[in-house]
């Protein structure tokens, strides 16, 4: 059976602000919504599902991230996750340059955990915590350089 990654969808506290994050680290808005109905109950399993929700796609058209903030029913406040907990775990993207990354999460209030490490001088990567307490996982490979 072929199988395709459509997305990783996650529920953030603040729509907006979670937008302008991934957009400036170059993401794109494909479409935003409001979606709610029988059929959202039926699919997620909740009465009275009611979201809001944007896709963003990354530059090369195959990575796709679905935002969602609850308008019904009431989001559930959650402590953010650490890396080694089991569950979702980050949402991970390459960047050309990772001072620039960082510096464009450090205007969105974002710094990384604990510094940036360099992997057998291939990579240079960090982890941020990013809006609603996502762990975004940000990888410059030292090898296009």
């Amino acid at each position: 059976m072929p199988i395709k990654l459509e997305n990783v969808a996650i529920a953030v506290r603040d729509l907006d602000a979670a937008v302008a994050f991934f957009t400036d680290l170059g993401l794109t808005v494909l479409g935003r919504d409001t979606v709610s109905g029988e059929w959202a109950d039926t699919a997620v399993g909740l009465d009275g599902n009611h979201v809001k929700l944007a896709m963003l796609g990354t530059p090369d058209g195959h990575g796709r991230l679905e935002l969602f903030e609850y308008i019904h029913p009431d989001a559930i406040e959650t402590e953010p996750t650490l890396p080694h907990e089991i569950g979702m775990h980050r949402v991970a993207f390459s960047v050309d340059d990772i001072d620039e990354a960082l510096a464009i999460a450090a205007r969105h209030g974002c710094q990384p955990l604990r510094g940036v490490a360099t992997y057998e001088d291939a990579y240079k990567l960090t982890y941020v915590r990013g809006p609603s307490g996502i762990l975004v996982m940000l990888a410059q490979d030292l090898r296009k350089s």
